[in-house]
């Protein structure tokens, strides 16, 4: 006879939770949308592009809404109750909006990363209630922050692998159907090409997942920055792709192919030297009157290179990227000339290339 008991009951009062996941929607809710700018191209191309601009997110970049998937996406699973710490692998935005939802609902949060962290960066998860925790050496970043979660009885909340999944590709107000629906009263609201940088994969892979959904003819179009194993991994088709190295454009690229890429989905990828995304946020900074980051100028120059592609085919339409964060986070390093002299970047030949696609509608290849 089973000595096994026939009835266990894990269930517990929910209130916490119910009251988490009103907050988080509330403050949701007290958010308009996000803008989409649209960029200064001559009318008589027939190509309009737009920048979707997620600076504008209360804790400054596009990571907002991937904070808020992941928060909300670890409470309904049953992983964040109250009291939980919550950890995370990140010296970034993602951090710095993740200790903002951590705050507001009263959890501890603590953001593993390397000792050579920039100081403004650890000030801005400080200012958000985080709290940092410094590594010597880079690639153990993952592995502390699950040793950490295991020794606190917190819960890591792996953005790199969840990122994917959290989010409801399908709708519910992501970034592909606002895209989409802000589109709908322009001269082509069928945007060609989305154009959009991988950090962890998930906002490539809710764009492509939703176009596909939608039966949209859109292209999705992937930049990756120097050093990063994205390209490599979608090239090869490999999910064990890695480069080992780290990337100067913050945000985006990785030293390896991170589980919430999902490559199948894109229809296009392309290596954006270093200089070149720089030159290109510059650029853009000077068009719009406004200081945009280097992942913004990555994406810029892949927007720029279609448009071109389009213009060479006689074709026109619309082009759709993403402004990713504000350039007043890079005021020491990708808007700093000695910071650019001393990585040994060159910004003269991108610089023309972008003079001259800027005068004559013709992207060098």
């Amino acid at each position: 006879m089973s000595s096994a008991p026939e009835v266990v009951d894990h269930s517990a009062p929910r209130d916490w939770v119910d009251n988490a996941v009103r907050l988080i929607n509330a403050d949701a809710q007290r958010s308009a949308d996000t803008h989409l700018l649209r960029y200064p191209l001559p009318d008589e191309w027939g190509i309009q592009l737009y920048l979707k601009d997620e600076s504008t997110h209360i804790t400054g970049s596009l990571k907002h809404r991937l904070a808020r998937s992941l928060f909300l996406y670890s409470i309904c699973n049953g992983w964040i109750t109250e009291g939980t710490p919550v950890i995370e692998a990140s010296s970034g935005s993602t951090a710095v909006s993740e200790a903002y939802f951590a705050k507001l609902l009263g959890l501890e949060f603590v953001a593993v990363m390397p000792r050579s962290t920039s100081r403004a960066k650890i000030a801005l998860i400080e200012a958000q209630g985080g709290r940092c925790h410094f590594i010597d050496r880079p690639p153990e970043i993952y592995t502390e922050a699950r040793r950490l979660a295991d020794e606190t009885g917190g819960h890591y909340l792996d953005q790199f692998t969840h990122a994917e999944r959290a989010t409801d590709w399908r709708g519910n107000n992501n970034i592909a159907e606002s895209i989409f629906q802000q589109m709908q009263q322009e001269a082509h609201p069928v945007p060609e090409w989305l154009v959009m940088s991988a950090g962890t994969g998930g906002t490539s892979a809710t764009l492509g997942r939703y176009i596909r959904y939608r039966r949209h003819a859109t292209r999705l179009l992937v930049v990756d920055p120097e050093n990063s194993a994205f390209l490599g991994g979608y090239e090869t088709g490999s999910a064990d792709y890695a480069t080992g190295m780290p990337s100067r454009i913050e945000g985006i690229g990785r030293p390896r192919v991170e589980p919430s890429f999902i490559g199948q989905v894109i229809d296009r990828m392309m290596r954006v030297p270093d200089a070149a995304s720089i030159a290109a946020m510059r650029h853009t900074a000077n068009a719009l009157g406004r200081k945009v980051g280097g992942s913004t100028g990555t994406n810029m120059w892949g927007a720029f290179s279609v448009v071109g592609e389009m213009r060479a085919q006689g074709r026109t339409g619309s082009v759709v990227t993403v402004l990713c964060d504000g350039g007043e986070r890079y005021a020491d390093t990708y808007y700093n000339d000695d910071w650019v002299r001393e990585q040994g970047l060159d910004l003269t030949d991108p610089s023309a290339t972008l003079d001259a696609f800027v005068a004559t509608g013709r992207w060098k290849t």
